[in-house]
């Protein structure tokens, strides 16, 4: 079975408009695999050179969905079952382009692996976005729409 991660991006710049990504893959892990940390920052892209659009954020998120994909494949494909839902995830970015605050809304999500919790929120503390040009701290709202694709 093929697990896909089909995330969808919410912006509270006022531009947003919805973003899909589908990325997918057949790797499989044994059941007896230990729980791995977060994978590990790759800073191949340069933040600095963009500017702070809601584009530029997604191009961000785009950039960094294999780390998602990796938090979903390593917690998620162990599971003897189908494993499909929403994992609501919010975050804010701050007047230095770093993350702060990013965590999982357990109330608006349907999947409810702490594994995977814990390393999705990982890699979003660990992402540099452009710096925002009013200094200001911008929060962002980010469901992923996880689902099994055959």
């Amino acid at each position: 079975m093929k697990r896909a991660l089909l995330p969808v991006l919410f912006l509270s710049l006022g531009l947003a408009s919805p973003l899909a990504l589908a990325q997918g893959s057949s790797k499989k892990k044994a059941a007896t695999a230990p729980a791995t940390p977060a994978p590990k920052k790759d800073d191949g892209l340069d933040v600095s050179r963009l500017p702070f659009t809601p584009d530029s954020i997604r191009q961000v998120m785009a950039y960094h969905m294999p780390r998602i994909q990796e938090c979903y494949e390593d917690h998620m494909v162990e599971k003897d079952k189908k494993v499909e839902g929403l994992l609501r995830t919010t975050f804010t970015i701050t007047a230095e382009g770093t993350v702060r605050s990013a965590k999982i809304d357990k109330h608006g999500s349907t999947l409810k692996d702490a594994g995977l919790n814990d390393c999705v929120v990982a890699v979003l503390s660990s992402m540099d976005f452009p710096k925002p040009p009013d200094g200001r701290e911008h929060p962002i709202e980010y469901p992923f729409n996880l689902k099994a694709i055959e």
